[in-house]
């Protein structure tokens, strides 16, 4: 009977996976496991490379999204793929110190700890080779995560760590699955607290292929945490494309303000080029950031530049009917003018989500 299912979200990891897959044979010798691979659909075919092991080794299985991408949600499905008693998380990329996974099991097996977390940030834990920024960026998000939720763990946006199955399958339901932090997802949406326990780790260079870590990350960090704050009332999505909308009317006069005054076009033909530049411009944002688990590319993007564009221009027209309706019902201007544009918001939002990205 397997005891310990390891989770391994991947996106490019094909040139590290027979390496992991040895590691965890290695560290793992004297217990029954497997490794669960969760790939995102990866341009360099690392779902190939695991079902190609997967005949060879039984331990090994493979999960193939195909049209979402997210290492929470990821590691999620790939818990609920399994019925192992115990479940490990940690990355493909040999960065996280599967050595210490015996430990790990031991401690939550036999002292009956919820979750044991890998830290970098106890005595004996350290990082090797990460730039003062990195290290800046660690921090602060630390910091954020600990203020937010007001737990004691030194190491809250751990992506390693090791949980008894039973203690947070409650808490998956809840989960927001926004983003990279697993972990601190897990904690903030258990319905009572979670018993935790940090192990102190070396994190460990990459060997082959690029860190996932940019702006996004941050940006979905944030995202999680609002969507925690809100408790699941409104939809994140909807809140990150209310916050593009709003930087797209700073676009909108910039681009008015140059074509009008500088260039001296038609106050018509200027305010033209600001609606269709500040559309650009929201699309462009919500591709990377609202939508980044959908994110188009190629002909992809430009096709759905122009549903973004054909369902905005009619929420424009909602915009202006609704606001003109309840002007002339005497409602107060501003009222009515915070009326049309809720109206065209929401219509934006519902008719991009499902023509334009398809959620």
């Amino acid at each position: 009977m397997t005891e310990l299912s390891v989770i391994l979200p991947t996106y490019n990891e094909a040139s590290n996976i027979a390496a992991v897959v040895d590691a965890l044979g290695a560290a793992l010798e004297d217990i029954e496991w497997e490794a669960i691979f969760v790939d995102d659909d990866s341009p360099d075919g690392t779902h190939q490379v695991v079902r190609e092991l997967s005949r060879s080794n039984p331990r090994v299985r493979c999960l193939h999204r195909i049209g979402r991408r997210g290492l929470s949600s990821a590691c999620i499905e790939g818990i609920q793929a399994s019925s192992a008693a115990f479940i490990a998380v940690l990355d493909a990329d040999l960065q996280h110190d599967e050595r210490i996974l015996p430990r790990m099991l031991k401690t939550a097996r036999d002292d009956g700890i919820d979750l044991v977390v890998g830290s970098r940030y106890v005595d004996g834990g350290g990082t090797t080779n990460w730039s003062e920024n990195r290290k800046f960026m660690s921090q602060a998000a630390i910091r954020v995560a600990r203020g937010f939720s007001g737990l004691d763990i030194k190491d809250l946006t751990s992506g390693f760590f090791l949980a008894n199955r039973q203690a947070i399958q409650p808490a998956l339901r809840k989960t927001s699955g926004v983003g990279f932090k697993i972990l601190l997802d897990i904690l903030l949406s258990a319905d009572k607290p979670l018993t935790v326990k940090e192990m102190p780790y070396h994190f460990r260079s990459r060997q082959h292929g690029e860190s996932k870590l940019d702006y996004q990350t941050a940006w979905l960090f944030l995202m999680m945490l609002l969507d925690k704050a809100v408790g699941g009332a409104i939809p994140v999505r909807f809140l990150s494309f209310v916050f593009v909308g709003g930087l797209g009317v700073f676009v909108h006069f910039a681009v008015l303000s140059v074509s009008y005054q500088l260039l001296s076009l038609s106050f018509f033909w200027s305010q033209m080029t600001a609606t269709l530049t500040a559309m650009t411009s929201n699309f462009a944002l919500n591709n990377v950031l609202t939508y980044t688990d959908k994110r188009l590319r190629g002909g992809a993007w430009f096709r759905g530049w122009v549903t973004f564009v054909l369902a905005c221009s009619i929420g424009a027209m909602a915009n202006v009917g609704v606001a003109n309706y309840f002007y002339m019902e005497d409602v107060y201007w501003v009222g009515a003018a915070l009326a049309g544009i809720l109206v065209g918001v929401v219509w934006n939002y519902a008719i991009t989500s499902v023509y334009t990205w398809k959620v």
